[in-house]
């Protein structure tokens, strides 16, 4: 499993996803509280906007990665919420454009 890295909750805060960020965002709160607290691991706390800050991103990934160490099951789920997340604030509105530069070729 990839790491959550505190860049990517910093993109997703600062509305680099639009919409869909903030749906994303949902979606691991969502995880979080229907994963409940696996091995003892400490409860992350997500709250409801993405945090703002690199250090409190980084407080966040770091709680995230620790209990995704210790809970397989959690491991699993939070690497197909990550893939989710570098998708939208790679695209974030879905949108494929291609570009087709350059002139014509003759012999």
């Amino acid at each position: 499993m990839e790491p959550i890295t505190a860049g990517l909750l910093v993109a997703l805060a600062s509305g680099t996803a639009g919409a869909a960020g903030e749906q994303i965002w949902a979606s691991l709160r969502e995880l979080v509280t229907r994963r409940g607290s696996g091995a003892g691991a400490e409860e992350p706390a997500v709250p409801a906007e993405p945090p703002r800050t690199e250090e409190r991103a980084g407080q966040l990934a770091a709680l995230l990665n620790e209990r995704a160490g210790q809970d397989p099951d959690f491991a699993a789920a939070l690497e197909i919420w990550r893939r989710r997340a570098d998708a939208r604030v790679a695209s974030p509105t879905g949108d494929v454009h291609n570009e087709i530069s350059g002139g014509t070729q003759t012999t």
